[in-house]
């Protein structure tokens, strides 16, 4: 194989101009292709028996993508969802390789060409209203992180927002007086403002009065304890905590898996319940394809219910009826057992002319 292509000629590339400047990605997209590229590098380091500075384009090829594969879901125990979430990083790399390689198209074209797996759709846990209360009101508000916590938690369900959106809020993007609103950064760069509830400004005001940053010019909205910019995977940590608490008072919280999307998943909800059009949740939710949007319409149960009490249910009395065509209903049935009655006297009795009547 002549040595034409080699790997590392286009990974600076991929990554710091393709994914970030052309795509415009997220720095946690970001991290979720470096860490499929990683894997796939040293899978095919081990495969080839080279290191993976000397791994050219040409190795990799559609029977070692196919091993990678099946590396992932029987040796690590992957899931057929991470599985799928690995190829679509893998399909994105070689889709980048074919617009600056041609003559490597249909190598690209065959990886590209790997199906996705057939995953099991499984509905998506989200808060009912009473639910949600539960949740909140197991915060202690008589403590700064308490402060913090309820805010957190009000703005979150207020906005639907993402969690890595929510720890990326700042000072800035708050208005609190009238008409209140925020801003909010979202995939792909996308700025979307969404109003505030005025239970929303207040736990926010309050909790600014008390919020305690270590540098004074520290600008991010929501502190941890030590007075730095809270993490996604702090908020993971505070949002478990007190959905286990709630479940004491509340046992159904207690069968669901509650994280901080799952305040995105019951904004969704609250809103369609609301009688809000889908279009307007995919605006307020920020989702940038509309299919995204109707997974909710799936799960919502009050409107499935509304729909079926909308729908007159059979009369018992009749259930068997309408199921019947009409030349099976009983009138008519009569009548052709009459007409076989008929036909029997006519036979008995030398009927002439046909059956009458």
């Amino acid at each position: 194989m002549n040595n034409i292509h080699p790997l590392a000629n286009y990974i600076h590339s991929f990554f710091n101009q393709h994914l970030a400047l052309e795509k415009g990605l997220s720095p946690n997209s970001i991290l979720a292709y470096r860490d499929t590229i990683k894997l796939l590098l040293c899978f095919a380091s081990g495969f080839l028996k080279k290191k993976v500075d000397q791994i050219n384009l040409e190795e990799l090829d559609e029977k070692l993508i196919l091993a990678f594969l099946d590396y992932i879901e029987k040796e690590r125990k992957c899931s057929p969802k991470t599985r799928n979430l690995r190829l679509a990083a893998i399909r994105t790399f070689f889709n980048f390789i074919g617009r600056k390689e041609p003559v490597l198209l249909n190598q690209c074209r065959q990886i590209r060409s790997i199906p996705l797996k057939k995953t099991v759709h499984k509905t998506i846990d989200y808060l009912e209203s009473n639910e949600m209360q539960a949740l909140l009101d197991v915060v202690d508000v008589n403590s700064s992180s308490g402060l913090r916590d309820k805010a957190l938690f009000m703005l979150l369900y207020n906005t639907g927002a993402r969690v890595s959106e929510v720890a990326n809020i700042k000072l800035d993007d708050l208005r609190l007086e009238q008409p209140s609103q925020i801003k909010i950064l979202g995939k792909g760069k996308k700025q979307r403002a969404c109003p505030l509830w005025p239970e929303t400004v207040a736990a926010l005001k309050i909790y600014i009065k008390y919020r305690k940053p270590k540098d004074n010019s520290n600008e991010y909205l929501f502190l941890n304890t030590n007075g730095l910019p809270i993490t996604r995977f702090g908020i993971g940590h505070i949002t478990k905590k007190y959905a286990l608490k709630a479940s004491e008072k509340c046992k159904t919280i207690g069968e669901k898996r509650v994280s901080p999307h799952t305040f995105r998943h019951s904004t969704a909800m609250s809103l369609l319940e609301s009688g809000n059009d889908i279009n307007m949740v995919k605006l307020w939710l920020g989702h940038s394809d509309i299919n995204t949007t109707h997974m909710y319409i799936e799960l919502n149960m009050e409107m499935k219910r509304r729909i079926l009490d909308n729908c007159k249910p059979l009369d018992s009395n009749n259930q068997e009826l309408t199921k019947l065509k009409k030349w099976q209903q009983p009138g008519i049935l009569k009548w052709l057992n009459n007409l076989s009655e008929n036909s029997k006297l006519c036979e008995v009795g030398g009927c002439q002319g046909g059956i009458k009547g």
